[in-house]
This record gives C-alpha cells, sequence and structure tokens, in this order.
C-alpha cells in the first residue's frame, strides 16, 4: 500500500488524485490529521487514517501495511520541521516500507540562507542514515507563491519586494503528477532526484513583464530595501520571526540558490511543464 501524508494540503491532495488515476484506490492510504475532511476519498476505497507528526504514536497506524510512504514536508521551519520529518521518517521504516519518499527542494542545502532549505538537508541527511531505500523529490519552487509576492500590484501598478534573482517556479500540479509517477513506478530514483522544476528561472522583473503583458497595464518592479520591506510587512501583521524568514528567501534568491533548471521533471510528465505565463494567467482571472 502506498500512504501519502498531508492528504488535505494543496500538494498532498493532487498528488493522491493524480495517483489514483494509476493505481487501484485499494493500494492507497492517506495519513491526514482530520479524517473526517477526507471522508471523500473513503468513500471512493481509499484508506483514510489519523496520522500528526506532533504525535508519532498515531504515525504507526496510519503506515501500517506500508510498501511506500510519501512524506510531504510540513510547512513549519527549523529543529520543530525537522524533529516531525524525523518522527515521520522513523514511522514509515518502522512500519516495513520498502521505500520512503520526501518531498525536498531543488534548493536544499546545509549554507541556504533561507530557512527551509538547510531543513530539506537534514531530513535528507536523516533518510540516507535510515538504511532504507528512499527517494527526496528535489521539487522547484511553488508558483503559487508568486500569487503572494505581487501583492497590490495589479492595483497600484508596482510590484515591490527586495532584491531577488531567477526562481525555477514552478507548479503544484505538475509536482503532483510527477510524484504519482514516481510512486507508481517504484524504484525510479535512488536518493535525491534531479532538479524537478520547469525549464525556465525568472526573476520578479521578468515576473511584471509578464503580468504587463497579459493586463495591458504596466507593472513596475519596485526594488525595497531589505529593513523598510522587513518592517512594512511586520506593520501589517506578519509575525517578525516569519518575515525575516521571508527575506531570507530574497536573499538565497540573490545568491542563485534557486536558479536551478533541468529537464527531468517534463520528462516524467512527458509533456511541457506549466510555464510561469500560464500560471500568471490563473491568477490573474481568479
Amino acid at each position: 500500500m502506498i500512504i501519502i501524508t498531508g492528504g488535505t494540503g494543496q500538494l498532498g491532495s493532487q498528488i493522491v488524485e493524480q495517483l489514483l488515476g494509476r493505481v487501484p484506490a485499494d493500494q492507497v492510504g492517506v495519513s491526514v490529521r482530520d479524517v473526517d475532511r477526507r471522508s471523500d476519498l473513503a468513500a471512493r476505497g481509499v484508506r483514510v487514517r489519523h496520522g500528526d507528526f506532533t504525535a508519532p504514536g498515531s504515525l504507526a497506524h496510519a503506515f501500517e501495511g506500508a510498501t511506500q510512504v510519501l512524506i510531504v514536508s510540513t510547512n513549519q521551519s527549523g529543529e520543530a520541521a525537522v524533529a516531525q520529518h524525523i518522527a515521520a521518517i522513523d514511522a514509515a521504516r518502522d512500519a516495513g516500507a520498502a521505500r520512503i519518499l520526501y518531498t525536498s527542494h531543488q534548493g536544499a542545502a546545509e549554507d541556504s540562507v533561507f530557512a527551509p532549505m538547510p531543513d530539506h538537508a537534514a531530513t535528507e541527511h536523516y533518510l540516507a542514515k535510515t538504511g532504507t531505500p528512499f527517494t527526496a523529490l528535489r521539487n522547484g519552487f511553488y508558483a503559487d507563491t508568486i500569487r503572494h509576492l505581487l501583492g497590490q500590484a495589479l492595483v497600484t501598478g508596482e510590484l515591490v519586494a527586495p532584491a531577488d534573482g531567477p526562481v525555477s517556479w514552478t507548479t503544484h500540479a505538475d509536482l503532483a503528477e510527477a510524484a504519482a509517477v514516481i510512486l507508481a513506478d517504484e524504484g525510479r530514483f535512488d536518493g535525491a532526484t534531479p532538479p524537478l522544476t520547469a525549464p525556465d528561472a525568472l526573476d520578479l522583473a521578468q515576473v511584471a513583464g509578464i503580468v504587463s503583458e497579459l493586463t495591458g497595464r504596466t507593472v513596475r518592479r519596485v526594488v525595497a530595501d531589505d529593513e523598510e520591506w522587513t518592517a512594512s510587512m511586520i506593520g501589517h501583521g506578519v509575525p517578525a520571526e516569519q518575515a525575516r524568514m521571508l527575506l531570507g528567501m530574497f536573499h538565497a534568491a540573490r545568491r542563485g540558490e534557486f536558479a536551478t533548471t533541468g529537464p527531468e521533471l517534463e520528462n516524467l510528465l512527458g509533456r511541457a511543464a506549466v510555464p510561469v505565463r500560464s500560471a500568471l494567467t490563473g491568477f490573474i482571472s481568479a
């Protein structure tokens, strides 16, 4: 049985749907914190069980009988994130899973200045020590992040953010489909995958240019001072710790940490990846 964690999340739920098009429902299980939210899957024959990374004891039942477990990374960061990932990895190993998969990031690195990236690197390092075959999905940066970075740009005509760099923006839908392909074809990758990204890396000036073309209205890229931008975020209610973490994303982009691209995602999909222009079209029309 293939178990997927985070079955109510944006990525996990799409992976489940893609997987159900490839394997019978009775071979798929989801581990979720609230089983009632996925009663629809239970009705379709998917095994739905309670599992919570912060309550490791619950994972033994959630992962029972697993041949593969896909651990969707938590939205926490720092020691809490790594501890949750380790709890899930240990539970998958103890359940006898023949392979453990983990949604990592193409920018995973111990020396990254963006807090989630060292967390991914630490999780990959722990996976490598378990003795269980594993696959770390080196996913591109979620294109959905652009929606938040646009802020009020469609109203003001200005995309205001700190200095950045090129990013391999990649859609959740493409990454979910790739994960399902890998799960259905067990053992396709051993260890970390090549970068699973769209073929192009764009900075925010290029994003602003595409938005201008799509809307017919000029959207100007305005580079904000780091400290002024951080203070503005905090002034708009963003917790100070989160605001500083977000600033780290821009610092990492400037260093080229998210600029890596590769053909492997499109090879898995057997088609072109969704380009940023298409993703932006969806954001603008929503």
